[in-house]
């Protein structure tokens, strides 16, 4: 069942433009998005109905539709590729060859635990370094 723009909700639309920029694997996960949203829709609905204020029930709300979307591995291959690629290829690349070196940085990732809160970590930086020597491998071996 795929999403119909009459169909989004506030709650869809604050995920899916998250998705968009962050999560861009997710963003065609349709039951991924449906059940976030309505599982979001349901807390806002029993907070408020509790008696809780607007803002209130909002931030309970959007607590259960970001939980674990606050680390994103595309946002870190993204960094990565513009801070230590960006002078290989033309502004308008980066984010395709982004896109491209997530999959490839997938081993990279499986050796970390990685939280909401990781980039805070003193482990972030060696991920970053081993993202930016798989990718560099990656180049010298496929080019751009």
């Amino acid at each position: 069942m795929s999403i119909e723009a009459k169909d989004l909700s506030y709650f869809t639309l604050r995920l899916l433009e998250l998705l968009v920029s962050s999560f861009p694997e997710k963003v065609g996960d349709t039951a991924f998005v449906e059940e976030r949203s309505t599982n979001c829709a349901n807390v806002y609905e029993q907070a408020f109905k509790a008696g809780n204020s607007h803002d209130a029930s909002l931030r309970m709300a959007e607590k259960v539709l970001f939980e674990g979307l606050h680390f994103s591995r595309y946002d870190t291959v993204f960094k990565v590729v513009c801070n230590e690629f960006d002078r290989l290829m033309a502004d308008e690349e980066l984010q395709p060859f982004a896109m491209k070196m997530l999959p490839v940085c997938e081993e990279v990732f499986k050796g970390y635990i990685l939280t909401d809160d990781f980039q805070d970590h003193q482990d972030y930086e060696l991920l970053y370094t081993e993202l930016t020597g798989t990718i560099q491998l990656w180049i010298e071996d496929h080019g751009l």
